[in-house]
């Protein structure tokens, strides 16, 4: 038992860092076995060293790896490298940037680019950690970004724009205000005060290489104060942030297989702004892009903030319907975003007041929960991708999520149902003509 948990947290730095567990085994048993070899041989050798290897995980592994929030996808092939842009200007105060990437669908079979986009901060104090790509020994993962009080691990991308691989370079909070780093940030300072310029400089060698690891990756791990920045509260994603995402997953010209790494709309002023006359395009791909062969039997896990489904045997040889039958969502960030009810009008205002804080408080409970189980969903993902779970078992999680989300999808709707039914207005009620009671019974 304890060497199975050994196993299972190992991988996950192998993920992570794109560390050999095999290598760091021999490494490690090598010596080991030179000195420990009793009277009981080999059996005695192996447990003392499963005891002594565990007893060194437990003592000095990170914890970055396991605080590190929500894995997202897992992909046969390297994204494309990161293009040229230039950022937009800032909408307002209070407004962090979030850099682009290259994400993953698998009903798409390709990747498709995420616009960078400035974002209201959920929270004062808080800032952006972006999410990253990185080889994991046999496949590429994503690492979702999330919002904390510190910049954590981001694996070393450079994206530019305050993120030069390490921390963020663009601005700090003062007590509830954003100063913005005008050197590596576009602020019309004419509106918005709260600036300094401040050079920055970056001992990395610049790169548009867009993952950690593996063969032309990145080569970095994590630094201590980032695996501490790890640990923090977080908040993951907000709601615009998911939307972005979804816009850019449904336009046809942001895929890579499309585009060649260059992508139109490399920036938007706001979060799902693509089709705004403020947007940014490529200035030119971050290196050369040659998409794979779209065989559609890429094994991917999709947990990406959009519409998504894993391949399942079977599905290569089935004509591709998807147009006309969406896939049911397998998780809640799946979910089409949940619209806000319009204004109650019952025809009093003290009533419509009170129903409008009814909406918005089960608004905000069910937004809630669909984070909460998400999180969850994330937690035993990351743990199949540890262990390296076979097919079948990653398919009846799959199949229990799913059943877990369309669940926590029919119960919102009840609720909202019901909710509409309550504050419907009294006219319609008063429509109905009561019976007459000095009628005499038939």
């Amino acid at each position: 038992m304890l060497l199975g948990i050994f196993v299972s947290k190992t991988n996950l730095s192998v993920d992570k860092w794109c560390l050999s567990i095999h290598a760091t085994r021999s490494r490690l048993a090598t010596p080991g076995k030179r000195g420990m070899m009793g009277p009981r041989g080999s059996t005695m050798h192996i447990r003392f060293i499963r005891t002594l290897l565990f007893a060194l995980v437990v003592l000095s592994m990170s914890a970055a790896a396991f605080a590190q929030v929500g894995v997202g996808v897992v992909v046969t092939f390297a994204p494309p490298p990161l293009p040229v842009y230039d950022q937009p200007l800032c909408p307002g105060e209070n407004y962090l940037w979030t850099p682009g990437y290259w994400a993953y669908g698998d009903d798409l079979d390709d990747y498709y680019w995420v616009p960078g986009t400035w974002v209201l901060a959920p929270e004062v104090g808080f800032l952006w950690t972006p999410g990253y790509w990185a080889w994991g020994g046999s496949s590429f993962v994503f690492y979702d970004g999330y919002w904390g009080p510190r910049v954590g691990f981001y694996g070393g991308i450079v994206y530019g724009f305050g993120y030069f691989g390490e921390g963020y370079e663009g601005g700090r909070w003062d007590h509830d205000r954003f100063f913005y780093n005008t050197s590596v940030n576009n602020v019309n300072v004419t509106v918005i005060h709260n600036v300094y310029n401040t050079t920055v400089i970056n001992n990395t060698t610049v790169t548009r290489v867009s993952y950690n690891g593996g063969n032309g990756g990145i080569n970095r791990r994590p630094k201590p104060e980032e695996e501490a920045a790890a640990r923090e509260r977080h908040i993951p994603p907000v709601p615009v942030q998911r939307e972005h995402a979804q816009a850019a997953r449904t336009d046809p010209d942001l895929r890579a297989s499309v585009n060649m790494g260059k992508p139109p709309v490399a920036a938007t002023p706001k979060p799902g702004a693509i089709k705004d006359r403020g947007v940014v395009p490529a200035k030119a791909p971050g290196g050369p892009y040659t998409p794979p062969a779209r065989s559609g039997k890429n094994q991917a896990r999709d947990n990406a903030p959009a519409n998504g489904s894993e391949n399942r045997p079977g599905n290569n040889n089935r004509p591709d319907n998807k147009a006309s039958r969406p896939n049911p969502p397998v998780h809640p960030r799946d979910l089409p975003p949940a619209e806000r009810p319009g204004p109650p009008n019952t025809g009093n205002p003290k009533q419509d007041q009170k129903y409008q804080q009814q909406q918005e408080r089960q608004f905000a409970k069910q937004e809630q929960e669909r984070q909460k189980l998400q999180q969850k969903q994330d937690r035993e993902d990351q743990r199949l991708a540890q262990q390296k779970a076979d097919d079948a078992r990653k398919q009846q999680t799959e199949q229990r999520h799913q059943q877990q989300t369309q669940h926590l999808q029919q119960k919102q709707e009840r609720q909202q149902q019901q909710t509409q039914e309550k504050q419907q207005p009294r006219q319609k009620q008063d429509k109905q003509q009561p019976p007459d009671r000095n009628k005499p019974p038939n």
